[in-house]
């Protein structure tokens, strides 16, 4: 490396040296600091590293100067993420259902730089959640970009959407080329869904985003925007159950009021409540009516009473009906 052009990235090695070598209880002389600098090919005097610091400190690093009988040196203090914050990341990246082991792995491994040497043998945790099964769809990552690119192009996305097979292989379904409107990306029960208007049947609907192969944008504008525009998402999302939609209906339900914990996780804390005079209360929410609400109504058991409207508490009773009949 040439003198001038090992000169020019001085500052930025001894930031990075100082980033991944040093924490509080771990300083840097400037000795130690000019024989880093050399094995990367730059030279430097004692007063150069000191008008260099004095740089990096003006323009912003939190680098702490600490004298001692003992020798003394440098750290760097203040950093982009503190410990316990990538601890946090850490967490969120190994119990995230949809991000694959090995996108793990490679996520984990650029934390770890953020933490230093010393500390980034803190982040090797092992979260482990009950249930959690890694998608193997490693597309994922590239499919998101693409529909957030569409989203905020204005544009439609074609994709091949899948399923599951007894070989434990995502493979396309007989009609599983769809073209829809995407607008919005939601975080549901573990899993990623796209919210998207199909042209076709003029409704909204939903697509696991790990079961999507394929995402390429669509030169043509999108479609639904009237249909999104009436919808408030967060309480759209919290309306439909397991992200099927079904019919749409004013469903009034009445729980015990130790329940009233599960009802606002569901329905958020705008629902609206009405406490009854028997240590009851009455919910009345906006629904997607589907197998996937009368799951959560049996989840609940016989506590919960659907109260209107009559032709939903009906569908119900045919529904458990259907699961308790003997099909053999």
């Amino acid at each position: 490396m040439a003198k001038s052009q090992g000169q020019k990235l001085k500052l930025l090695y001894i930031i990075k040296i100082l980033e991944e070598n040093t924490d509080e209880n771990h300083v840097m002389s400037t000795a130690e600091l000019i024989e880093r600098l050399a094995a990367n090919g730059i030279s430097a005097e004692r007063k150069s590293i000191y008008d260099d610091i004095e740089k990096l400190v003006d323009f912003g690093y939190d680098i702490i100067s600490v004298h001692s009988r003992l020798g003394g040196g440098y750290y760097l203090a203040g950093r982009e993420f503190e410990l316990p914050e990538l601890k946090l990341l850490v967490d969120a990246v190994q119990s995230s259902r949809f991000i694959t082991t090995r996108k793990s792995r490679e996520l984990i491994k650029k934390l770890e730089q953020k933490a230093g040497r010393y500390d980034a043998g803190k982040l090797q945790r092992q979260v482990y959640v009950a249930g959690r099964i890694k998608t193997e769809n490693e597309s994922i990552y590239y499919s998101i970009d693409n529909i957030h690119r569409a989203i905020q192009e204005n544009c439609r996305i074609r994709f091949t959407y899948m399923d599951w097979n007894l070989k434990k292989q995502l493979v396309p379904r007989a009609d599983g080329v769809k073209e829809v409107s995407p607008w919005a990306l939601i975080w549901r029960d573990e899993n990623y869904y796209l919210a998207a208007f199909d042209s076709e049947d003029k409704i909204i609907k939903h697509y696991r985003v790990d079961k999507m192969g394929k995402v390429e944008l669509i030169n043509e504008k999108r479609e639904g925007v009237e249909q999104f525009s009436a919808i408030d998402l967060t309480t759209y999302t919290n309306q439909t159950f397991g992200m099927f939609g079904g019919k749409e209906e004013i469903v009034t339900l009445q729980l015990p009021n130790r329940l009233i914990g599960v009802v606002l996780d569901r329905f958020g804390r705008e629902a609206d409540i009405r406490p009854m005079e028997d240590e009851t209360f009455r919910v009345r929410a906006k629904v997607a009516v589907s197998g996937q609400f009368y799951g959560w109504i049996a989840g609940i058991g016989k506590e919960v009473v659907i109260v209107s409207p009559v032709s939903v508490k009906e569908a119900y009773r045919s529904w458990l009906n259907d699961i308790l009949e003997d099909k053999a």
